[in-house]
């Protein structure tokens, strides 16, 4: 991601598997060191952001939601996809923070960028640092994020 080395495999042939909302898949061959051809699956995402709201009690902002691929009730910092066109990460990352938490940030300060799961993904997520909080109303919110959970836990 930060471009330190720019050596790439050769792709010699792209097949898309599957077409889908939040990601699609595309099966790549590649010719490796050496000369070896080898099929490669990519998960094409969108990407996303997440948000470490911290409050001045330095408490932090946690979210549950039910999250269908692990079968369970996750807690988690508010986090959404990219999925406005053109819309930079970090407002992206206010939209989704007032959202899912009701809240909205007076300064907005990118942690990290990561590519989650670069074996396979191209999904790259923006974490951001929330901070001077003040409450908004409640969003309407539809499927698992109608019965979202919102608490505070100590930063300790």
């Amino acid at each position: 991601m930060d471009g330190s080395d720019d050596r790439t495999y050769e792709v010699t042939d792209s097949e898309r598997a599957y077409d889908g909302v939040v990601a699609s898949v595309r099966m790549d061959t590649v010719v490796m060191p050496g000369g070896e051809t080898a099929t490669r699956e990519v998960v094409e995402h969108m990407g996303g952001v997440g948000i470490v709201a911290v409050n001045a009690a330095g408490e932090v902002c946690l979210i549950r939601q039910y999250r269908h691929p692990m079968g369970e009730r996750l807690w988690e910092v508010p986090a959404g996809l990219r999925d406005v066109a053109g819309e930079d990460p970090q407002e992206t990352a206010s939209r989704e923070l007032e959202e899912e938490a009701s809240l909205r940030a007076g300064r907005l300060d990118r942690l990290v960028t990561l590519a989650t799961s670069p074996g396979f993904s191209t999904e790259v997520v923006h974490v951001f640092l929330a901070t001077d909080l003040a409450d908004t109303p409640k969003q309407t919110r539809e499927h698992e994020e109608s019965e979202i959970e919102i608490d505070w836990v100590a930063l300790s």
